[in-house]
């Protein structure tokens, strides 16, 4: 669906008339089990996306499906507890569209975090990676279709979508914290299902580091918008064929719980030197 600048600014001030003047400036998309970060907002306002026009519900186990706006380490956020993909059923636009609709609301940076599978051998299931690019090649774009001048130009640059200056915030951030940081390659895959271990193999000779079912399309969008991008991964599992085991979404969210206070810590940390 193509959406209009019309429906965009409906969904934004239908938001708009239920946060009393509070205007966010942070953006934050959690994914599997790390919604937590939602429930640690300070005088939280939410906002369910079934009370919003043209919001898509988020059927993911996991994701609660509302925005949360309040104070987090001092910034104006509005955090979104759940995202939609595109396995649900949604087209990239649909997926995509609620990054726009906080742009309009005063978003000038996004905080975008995943689990994935490790596709990098040489590193762990449990480790934390800062994304610092992102491979999204066989499948359409998100700004697919008319284009918005309002939001961005028809042909955007995506040389450093992940804002250099956020990446060595939180390279600085962890480093201080004693937490270990990988740096890698989010590479897009469409799901619901895993990844075969032959599609695991061609991600990892294309330059991939770890392996997931969303970000790519928010993070391509926010950065149409002009926005700031600090992007973040739980390594959750070791993707498919590197073990000899079956891969679970109880595995995914096991893991997204058991780091839940290193992966938090970073995230506040960060938001705190924004």
């Amino acid at each position: 669906m193509q959406y209009t600048m019309e429906q965009y600014e409906a969904s934004a001030q239908a938001i708009r008339s239920k946060l009393g003047g509070f205007v966010p400036k942070v953006a934050m998309v959690l994914g599997s089990g790390l919604g937590y970060l939602g429930d640690e907002v300070e005088q939280p306002i939410a906002v369910p996306y079934g009370d919003i026009p043209h919001f898509k519900a988020s059927t993911a186990p996991g994701h609660k499906g509302r925005l949360v706006f309040g104070t987090l380490e001092g910034q104006n956020v509005a955090v979104m507890q759940g995202r939609m993909h595109h396995y649900e059923g949604y087209s990239y636009e649909d997926v995509s569209y609620a990054v726009r609709v906080l742009r309009l609301l005063g978003c000038d940076t996004l905080i975008v975090t995943n689990a994935a599978g490790c596709v990098n051998t040489q590193w762990e299931a449990g480790d934390l990676m800062l994304i610092t690019d992102q491979i999204k090649l066989f499948s359409e774009s998100p700004l697919r279709g008319e284009n918005l001048p309002a939001f961005g130009e028809r042909f955007p640059d995506v040389s450093h979508l992940y804002t250099l200056r956020l990446q060595e915030l939180a390279r600085q951030t962890a480093k201080e914290m004693g937490i270990p940081l990988r740096e890698g390659v989010y590479f897009y895959c469409y799901g619901p299902q895993y990844e075969t271990p032959a599609e695991v193999r061609a991600a990892r000779i294309l330059g991939g580091d770890a392996v997931g079912m969303s970000t790519a399309p928010e993070a391509i969008v926010a950065g149409h918008c002009g926005m700031e991008i600090l992007g973040l991964t739980l390594l959750s599992n070791m993707a498919a064929g590197i073990l000899d085991q079956p891969l679970t979404e109880k595995e995914v969210l096991d893991a997204a719980e058991a780091a839940r206070e290193k992966f938090s810590g970073l995230v506040r940390a960060c938001l705190k030197k924004l």
